[in-house]
């Protein structure tokens, strides 16, 4: 099991920010992309070796990302929900427990837990701790954080305006 945390800037336009290991060094990178349509986000090794991208769908009723690791594709769907924020992962075993809305959660896999996200609240700008506790796992954890932090980050400024 190690820990992994990312950061993003408060005031970033280009959507790019790093996700550090415990020794405060950069394990991945992300970038999203800048009015660009559709909003894409794409996750890379320090190296520059592309693990993961997430594209959100266009035209969709509610929130919808394709998620592409290893080849596979994944689809995570905001629900239709009225008092808590809930997802529908198209991904074979991979199930959430917790608070979504809040960002504190675990993900479990065929019944296993794998991992856990704990958003931190005092900190200036997104920051979440990611357990990995299935190293197998740890690409499809980060990117499951980053979609749902999107979807929160529109969420937001759609109540704003």
């Amino acid at each position: 099991m190690h820990t992994l945390y990312m950061k993003q800037k408060a005031l970033s336009l280009r959507g790019r920010f790093s996700i550090k290991n415990e020794q405060e060094q950069d394990r991945y990178l992300v970038e999203g992309s800048f009015m660009k349509i559709p909003k894409s986000f794409s996750i890379t090794t320090t190296d520059g070796e592309e693990i993961a991208t997430i594209t959100k769908k266009t035209l969709s009723l509610r929130p919808k990302f394709f998620v592409e690791v290893d080849g596979k594709t994944m689809t995570i769907e905001k629900e239709f929900s009225l008092f808590k924020a809930r997802y529908t992962i198209d991904a074979a075993g991979i199930e959430i427990d917790g608070n979504w809305w809040d960002m504190d959660f675990q993900v479990k896999r065929q019944g296993e837990v794998v991992g856990q996200v704990e958003k931190k609240w005092l900190s200036f700008g997104d920051s979440y701790e990611i357990q990995v506790i299935d190293t197998a796992m740890e690409t499809i954890l980060i990117a499951l954080v980053v979609a749902i932090d999107c979807v929160k980050a529109d969420d937001a400024a759609n109540a704003s305006s």
